[in-house]
């Protein structure tokens, strides 16, 4: 598959009733809960209105219609029809009221559980990110929560009162016109049967169309993501057919939720409506004989008439309640999701940073499996093979304010160190000590005020020039003044040829400047951010020779009491460097400066002319950006 963020998967659900996980929504619902009742006891209100009218309507024509064709008395009769407006506008007050005292308390039970959850994946690892599909995330936030709220302010309060509605309905109906009553009830039996069946089937289609639809929303967020990938190889119609095949998928789920809807909502309306047909025939007997009146008999037929909407209802109520089951079940599949790089209880904050990071017997390796079942294993492999080690055993100390350059071959771990520093994973022994301190007794928030880091695939958001580049700014440090020096540090003088200048709005990830525009941006927003540490992952790899040359001095310059780390590529980088650390297999191997190396190292050697080759080649092929 060309274009696809995650084949379907085999999810495994928690196995939990409905009750149990929609009890799960109590410690966001409770602020809302006062409104809500209230809002129920108004619809209950407006059923009851509904029922009482029928009852009315039975005393009308066995008193005041009857006496009225007898003795011309009419005014019983304008009180009968005095009370069926009144019940009638009360009904219409009570589903006013209704909507009044719902619609707003559950839009803010909707904007809590969204925040917390966005507030949630902030906090959460790179890990965690690295695994779960953004479109997965996005349905869940949006999609699934949107369904959450239109079932708490309609579903769950109508499936209440609908059942109570149907009972009170039903126990009127006996009392009215008695055997017919029992009938009724009996029909409820086969209903309920089916209900269950019902419930069973449709939960776990609504969860396979609700992953389905994540799974999709991954898929268009790639393929926009990506669509210069796809122009420029033309795979445009590989993109669409794979998109289409999992559409598709979808399409049959929902279809397959219609069918098994359909079917329900056929079988609890033609059972009470065949009911009702027998109890025409018996109800006729009945008054024949004298058994019941014929206001008995009205206000009967008038009641199933009234209980009719709700037991109809119940198909759609059922069908909405077992899918905001499965919403809240995908909710909390991420809320539950363990935050494995956490502050510590008593953190520490040093009184003042001079920048010396050491790393002593630091060993790593990634986790080794996704939080839930969201891929399928390959079915050639019987389990998955467990995570390599990246680092086995680092030990560096980098002075304070020193230049340090990070050199190795691919996959030697330079990415993985540079990564550690500002705790964005954390070691899977050993430590990683700013100033003599573990990283970890430090507030990840504090951590980052100290360390920066630019990556060598840029970020940027749809926001301003100005806003990119003091994202990371301390408040004293987001005046015009910083701004500028941090864009001239990074060579980013450019931006003043932009539309507006440092106010222009460069669009979503910055898709609409150059690699090397975003890198310089990317370096300024790290610069400003003021960092006692700086740590650089290739972040100049877009720019050509020189240009690379111009950043890096001015940043000894500028930064000239600033701990720098570099992951260096090029040996114009690792030659301005104080010291140069080479990684071999995961570990240090050598540590000093670069004329050095070149003498004692091998290894370095090695490195470093591989690195001179694609230096000269990017010389060849006049690289400018």
């Amino acid at each position: 598959m060309l274009v696809s963020a995650t084949a379907p998967a085999q999810r495994k659900p928690a196995d939990t009733t409905t009750v149990a996980t929609l009890l799960r929504l109590l410690p966001f619902v409770r602020p809302a809960l006062p409104r809500i009742s209230m809002g129920m006891l108004c619809a209950l209100g407006a059923g009851l209105c509904a029922l009482a009218i029928p009852q009315v309507l039975e005393a009308l024509v066995d008193g005041p219609l009857a006496g009225a064709a007898t003795s011309g008395d009419t005014r019983g009769l304008w009180l009968a029809v005095a009370a069926v407006l009144g019940l009638g506008l009360l009904e219409v007050f009570f589903v006013f009221m209704r909507r009044r005292l719902i619609l707003t308390p559950t839009t803010h039970v909707e904007w809590s559980m969204r925040t917390t959850l966005f507030k949630h994946l902030q906090d959460l690892p790179l890990a965690f990110h690295d695994q779960w599909p953004g479109g997965q995330l996005l349905s869940r936030a949006m999609t699934d929560l949107n369904m959450l709220r239109r079932w708490m302010a309609f579903g769950i309060v109508m499936l209440v009162v609908n059942f109570a509605t149907v009972g009170v309905g039903i126990a009127l109906m006996i009392r009215t016109a008695g055997p017919l009553g029992w009938v009724y009830l009996l029909g409820a039996v086969p209903m309920a049967i089916l209900s269950f069946r019902f419930s069973r089937r449709f939960r776990r289609i609504a969860r396979l169309s609700q992953d389905q639809a994540g799974d999709l929303a991954t898929t268009v967020e790639e393929s926009v993501h990506g669509i210069r990938v796809l122009k420029a190889f033309g795979r445009g119609p590989e993109a669409y057919q794979s998109f289409a095949s999992q559409a598709g998928e979808l399409r049959n789920t929902e279809m397959n939720k219609a069918r098994q809807m359909s079917a329900f909502t056929f079988s609890i309306i033609t059972i009470p409506e065949a009911v009702l047909g027998g109890c025409v025939v018996w109800g006729v007997w009945l008054v024949t004989q004298g058994d019941l009146t014929i206001g008995a008999l009205g206000a009967f037929f008038a009641t199933a008439a009234v209980i009719n909407g709700p037991v109809e209802q119940l198909g759609q109520l059922l069908s909405m309640s077992l899918t905001a089951k499965t919403s809240v079940d995908r909710y909390f599949e991420v809320l539950d999701s363990e935050n494995t790089v956490a502050d510590p209880e008593k953190p520490v904050h040093l009184d003042e940073v001079r920048g010396e990071v050491r790393f002593e017997a630091v060993r790593f390796h990634y986790p080794d499996a996704p939080p839930i079942d969201l891929v399928p294993a390959p079915t050639h492999v019987p389990h998955e093979a467990p995570r390599e080690e990246v680092l086995t055993g680092v030990d560096l100390t980098i002075r304070p304010g020193e230049t340090m350059a990070l050199v190795g071959l691919t996959g030697s771990g330079k990415t993985t160190m540079a990564a550690l520093v500002p705790r964005l994973f954390d070691v899977t022994s050993g430590a990683v000590l700013l100033d003599g301190v573990d990283i970890r007794a430090m507030t990840r928030e504090y951590l980052r005020t100290q360390v920066a880091i630019a990556f060598e695939d840029a970020t940027l958001f749809s926001a301003t020039v100005r806003e990119n580049v003091l994202l990371g700014a301390p408040p004293e440090a987001r005046t015009d003044d910083d701004l500028h020096r941090a864009l001239e540090i990074a060579q980013a003088s450019f931006v003043h040829k932009l539309p507006y200048g440092i106010d222009t709005t460069i669009g979503e990830e910055g898709l609409s400047l150059s690699g090397g525009q975003r890198q310089r941006l990317a370096l300024a927003r790290a610069v400003a951010a003021r960092p006692r540490v700086l740590v650089l992952d290739d972040p100049l790899s877009a720019l050509d020779v020189e240009t690379e040359e111009a950043v890096t001095a001015r940043l000894r310059a500028e930064l000239s009491d600033t701990t720098v780390i570099v992951v260096a590529h090029r040996p114009s980088t690792v030659a301005l460097a104080d010291r140069v650390a080479v990684l071999q297999d995961g570990r240090v191997t050598g540590v000093g400066p670069h004329s050095e190396l070149l003498v004692d190292h091998l290894h370095y050697r090695f490195v470093i002319s591989s690195l001179i080759e694609d230096e000269e080649f990017d010389r060849a092929r006049g690289l400018r950006v």
